[in-house]
């Protein structure tokens, strides 16, 4: 990780911005999994649970986000969120629904709705296409994303609850259709080791979506994606990832970028609709996650790595903000690892 100072231009500095994508990226431990790969001919519908129904579905461990994302290779369809607008969705769109949010996929008007459960499960495609209806078939690759830690991540929390994203559309910080047609055309290969090769393929479709809806987010909206993309306060999130055990305050990161702690701190709070000093917490407490999970430190060690002179404080700030002690936090961890790691074999 680069450290900021204060004598980099500007252009130099929205460099580091890509360090701060990088640095939550990371921390999310991103996975994936693709559950259908199926054509359907009209009418027809799909029903897919909310996060907490579909990842006990799929035997996800606690404290994992599933997030749910469908991608039409050809045709078109809908997604109709429980309380929330339709989407219309043609060839080579996706959305992701990072909300979690129980949902519906259809094309044209059917009472006969069919669960994902029962699809998973070796259920009938009841609308498979005939060699007579192909012209308004629809195709879809539907699976999911995995996320870890996504309470402590400021880029889950600036992402939309329904993420929509075109394939197609070009863009300087991301390649979509190159991702999405390399995996189609792995899956279609069925050659060893394929699987791997689609699930990091998954990896980086979830990224590069996400670097897309970066490049067009609105500038007005008081978010992380802003925050990042202001010249002043992306330096001062670039320096809080970058050293998180600094001393830090808001004078100090004030001073790093040459304003005075008055206007910075109503800058930074307008930016990202948080304050400097609660995202400051709220970042260490993301880092002393991943050390933790780890298992090569000692408590006492991160504590100071995230900037607590005391093991006493940070314990209770970790507890305020994660539920848990953190020696409670890395035993439940290191066993869901164990876990993981027995299901494996």
């Amino acid at each position: 990780m680069l450290n900021t100072t204060d004598s980099f231009a500007e252009t130099t500095e929205m460099n580091l911005d890509g360090d701060v994508v990088d640095d939550a990226l990371r921390s999310l431990r991103i996975r994936g999994s693709v559950l259908l790969r199926e054509a359907y001919s009209p009418p027809w519908a799909i029903a897919i649970p909310k996060a907490d129904r579909l990842a006990a579905l799929l035997g996800v461990e606690s404290g994992v986000r599933v997030v749910a994302f469908h991608l039409v290779e050809f045709g078109h369809c809908e997604i109709e969120p429980a309380g929330g607008e339709r989407v219309l969705l043609t060839a080579g769109e996706m959305v992701i629904c990072f909300g979690g949010a129980a949902h519906r996929i259809s094309q044209g008007k059917t009472r006969q709705t069919q669960t994902i459960e029962s699809l998973l499960a070796g259920g009938k495609n009841m609308q498979r296409p005939t060699a007579t209806n192909l012209a308004s078939v629809t195709s879809l690759l539907c699976g999911v994303f995995l996320l870890h830690d996504t309470a402590l991540n400021p880029l889950f929390n600036a992402l939309p609850g329904v993420m929509r994203a075109a394939l197609s559309r070009s863009g300087a910080l991301h390649n979509l259709s190159g991702v999405a047609r390399l995996m189609a055309e792995e899956i279609d290969r069925k050659s060893l080791g394929g699987g791997y090769i689609v699930e990091r393929l998954l990896e980086v479709l979830c990224a590069e979506a996400v670097r897309a809806h970066l490049e067009s987010v609105p500038n007005h909206e008081a978010n992380w994606f802003r925050g990042i993309k202001d010249p002043v306060v992306g330096r001062a999130i670039a320096a809080i990832h970058a050293r998180p055990g600094e001393d830090w305050s808001v004078q100090r990161l004030a001073h790093h970028v040459s304003m005075s702690p008055s206007r910075f701190a109503a800058r930074f709070s307008e930016a990202l609709g948080d304050s400097t000093m609660a995202y400051v917490a709220k970042w260490r407490m993301n880092v002393a996650c991943r050390n933790l999970a780890s298992a090569r430190d000692g408590i006492e060690q991160i504590a100071a790595e995230v900037g607590y002179e005391s093991l006493a404080a940070f314990s209770r700030a970790f507890k305020k903000h994660v539920g848990l002690s953190p020696a409670a936090w890395r035993a439940q961890e290191l066993a869901r690892t164990h876990s993981r790691s027995l299901g494996s074999k």
